[in-house]
């Protein structure tokens, strides 16, 4: 996935977050409401959170050098992880603790009106900013449901900000109810549980994303479509008589590592080979344009147990 759809979603986001960051502590200040500053914090992380992913996608532009001979595709899992991090602490553990603060130590809420006016606004940005997420997404989703979406994509922007948003959307509700139901019984202990349901949602979902983040981190391979795309291409000319073995793994989003050893003809001249080489390479880009960086091995396949033609000794051929 191109990282142009995920900054447009991500721009957007952090357009919303900020704005929405500021009214919110603005709000708790004159009414005191303990979710208006939960809330007020997990739009500032969310608006850090947004402009680490920027970070992370600048970063993984970057040629590839001696150091780090497969570039730095993988900046963009190292960023989005941080990103968790920061929504578990900052966000989910803040507003946990503020809650529970509150629940010990009950405050009466001051100008009620404004955290509500402040919060059907918020909800309105964030439908906003989600809207645009879903609809950055759409063409990258295919036919895969959304939770499925968020679990393969490769590229971890657009699962980020659906998960962020969808957070954010459902923490405002709450903490919509939280604030209406205090307003309505004179009773601060639902501002209070509102916010520790925030904090335990934003926990949620901080590991749900860390999860996910961690498993790009240690090393994905291509999906199962693009790995059967991949043993097709291979398979589909005359060179190839069978694949010994194959392995995949992403380097970064957009650049997929194939690493395949192939059964070729033992009578086939070194010329004959490189060429079957090149076509075999031609036949995996043609089939999955990200699988950028490609090696493949000629073998002559002998079943093991059997007389080796060229050394007329018994081949023991190890799994790998």
């Amino acid at each position: 996935m191109s990282t142009t759809g995920g900054n447009k979603a991500i721009f957007a986001a952090l357009a919303a977050n900020l704005g929405i960051a500021l009214v919110k502590i603005i709000a708790w200040a004159f009414s005191g409401s303990a979710s208006m500053l939960a809330e007020g914090v997990h739009s500032i992380a969310d608006s850090a959170n947004q402009l680490l992913l920027l970070l992370g996608g600048r970063q993984s532009k970057k040629a590839a050098d001696e150091e780090h001979p497969f570039g730095y595709g993988r900046e963009r899992y190292v960023y989005a992880f941080v990103v968790s991090i920061i929504l578990f602490s900052i966000g989910g553990v803040f507003s946990l603790y503020e809650g529970i603060g509150k629940i010990q130590h009950p405050h009466e809420l001051d100008n009620w009106w404004l955290p509500m006016l402040v919060l059907v606004i918020a909800i309105v940005l964030e439908s906003f900013s989600l809207r645009t997420a879903l609809r950055e997404a759409r063409p990258h989703k295919g036919d895969q449901g959304w939770f499925s979406f968020i679990r393969r994509a490769k590229a971890p922007e657009l699962p980020v900000l659906l998960l962020e948003d969808t957070a954010a959307l459902t923490g405002l509700v709450l903490a919509f109810f939280g604030v209406g139901l205090t307003v309505v019984t004179g009773n601060s202990l639902f501002d209070a549980l509102g916010t520790v349901l925030i904090g335990v949602l934003l926990i949620l979902v901080a590991i749900i994303l860390g999860i996910e983040t961690k498993s790009l981190l240690v090393g994905e391979g291509a999906s199962a479509s693009d790995t059967e795309a991949i043993r097709k291409a291979i398979t589909g000319g005359p060179e190839v008589e069978s694949i010994i073995h194959m392995k995949t793994l992403y380097l970064g989003p957009e650049e997929l590592l194939v690493g395949v050893k192939v059964a070729l003809s033992g009578r086939m001249l070194l010329a004959d080979v490189a060429s079957a080489i090149n076509a075999v390479e031609a036949r995996i880009r043609a089939a999955v344009p990200v699988a950028r960086v490609i090696y493949v091995e000629p073998d002559v396949w002998v079943e093991p147990g059997a007389v080796s033609p060229a050394t007329d000794t018994i081949v023991i051929r190890a799994a790998d």
